[in-house]
Order: structure tokens, then C-alpha cells, then sequence
């Protein structure tokens, strides 16, 4: 237990300092007006929110039951914000705002904040597999698991092509189910919400899939020492 608490401090250490270069990138080549990328430090606030959640959530299932109130409730804010953290992916399509010379720059800062995004989700979705795996089957874990890489697909479309965010179903529910309804009435009137999601599922599945399998090895090979 000790050694497992230990290790997680130094994780979340090494998260935070990736977190921490990744805002000195910005800050260091921020530019002010029309060209700033000052939303990229709050997106990365919004893409440890899942994480932060995750850890509330394993709190909870220590002492009670995932169907109570509080372990469902957790879950839907962790469900609810884990799309920010893949979000940032699609982040990259800024680089073709950036002037000639700053383009290299750029393509490194926006390439740091993404892929923090990605650990900070994966590594909650590992953790939230991990207990799925303790109380269901296999084949109903891989299909949650899949289940929740298509929503944040999905989400990542609304939030990309759309502009709607995880606050606009608190602020603004009425207009997200609108638009929503329109795409589920006549989905074929949309053919890039297929592709949006269709790319960003078979990237997040991917290499979510690779992850998991390398992790495995990883504790395998400790194992067998």
C-alpha cells in the first residue's frame, strides 16, 4: 500500500511537470490579440478535471457501492468531462494560424499540451477499467470502455464543429438537444459528424488499446523477476 501510494505521488509529480512545461511553452511564446492561445492553459485545466474526478470516484468505491448516489453521480462528472482531455488533439488545427516563423514553435507547445491530454485521460480510463474488470465480465468491460471512446469521439465533434462544451449542459441544454436532435433525425444530411467521430474513435481506441497492452507487459514482466 505504501509503495502504491508512493508511486502514485510520483506520477502525479511527473503529470505536473509535464502540465508545468507545457504552460512555459505558452507563456514563453505567448502573443497577444487575435493570435493568443491563452484558452490552451484553461483547456488544460479542463483535461485533469477527469482525473481529479476518477480519484474522488475511487475514494468513494472504498467505502461504498459504485450504484450509490455519489458513485453514480461521480461517475457522470468524470463521464461528462473526460472528452477535454482527448479534446485537446484537435487542438493542433491552430498551427495553421501560426505566422511562418513561429510555426515549429508552435507545432512543439500545442503537441506537448495534446499529448498531456491524452495521458491525463487515458490514465483515468485505465483506472476506471481496472474496477470495471473487479465486478463485470471481460466482454461487458471492452464494450464500456468502447462505449465511453465513442462518446468522447462524439463529444470532441460537438465540441470542434459545434462549439458546444461539457458547461453547455448545464447552461444551455435546450439548444445542445436541438442540435443533437437535428443529427439524429437526419444523420446522413451530416456526413462530417461520421468522420469527426469515425477518426477520432479509431485513434482513441487505438492507441488506448496499445497502452493497455503495454502496461500489461510491463506488470508481467515484473512478475516474472
Amino acid at each position: 500500500m505504501a509503495d502504491l501510494q508512493r508511486n502514485s505521488l510520483r506520477l502525479g509529480g511527473a503529470l505536473l511537470l509535464s502540465s508545468a512545461l507545457s504552460l512555459g511553452l505558452l507563456i514563453a511564446g505567448a502573443r497577444s490579440g487575435e493570435d493568443s492561445y491563452a484558452y490552451m492553459g484553461w483547456n488544460l485545466f479542463l483535461a485533469w478535471l477527469p482525473l481529479a474526478f476518477m480519484f474522488w470516484l475511487l475514494k468513494i468505491l472504498r467505502r461504498a457501492r459504485w450504484s450509490s448516489w455519489e458513485g453514480i453521480g461521480v461517475s457522470l462528472l468524470w463521464l461528462g468531462f473526460l472528452p477535454n482531455s482527448f479534446y485537446l488533439i484537435s487542438d493542433l488545427i491552430h498551427i495553421q494560424e501560426s505566422p511562418q516563423s513561429e510555426v515549429l514553435y508552435d507545432a512543439v507547445m500545442f503537441t506537448s499540451f495534446s499529448l498531456n491530454g491524452m495521458l491525463l485521460g487515458y490514465i483515468s480510463l485505465y483506472l476506471f477499467h481496472v474496477q470495471l474488470r473487479r465486478r463485470i465480465s471481460s466482454n461487458m468491460t471492452r464494450f464500456i470502455i468502447g462505449m465511453t471512446l465513442f462518446l468522447c469521439s462524439f463529444a470532441i465533434y460537438l465540441g470542434r464543429d459545434l462549439r458546444w462544451n461539457t458547461w453547455d449542459v448545464f447552461v444551455n441544454p435546450a439548444g445542445l438537444l436541438f442540435d443533437l436532435s437535428n443529427r439524429f433525425i437526419s444523420p446522413f444530411s451530416y456526413p462530417r459528424m461520421f468522420i469527426t467521430t469515425g477518426i477520432f474513435f479509431v485513434l482513441l481506441t487505438t492507441m488506448y488499446y496499445v497502452g493497455w497492452n503495454i502496461v500489461r507487459v510491463l506488470r508481467y514482466s515484473q512478475t516474472s523477476k
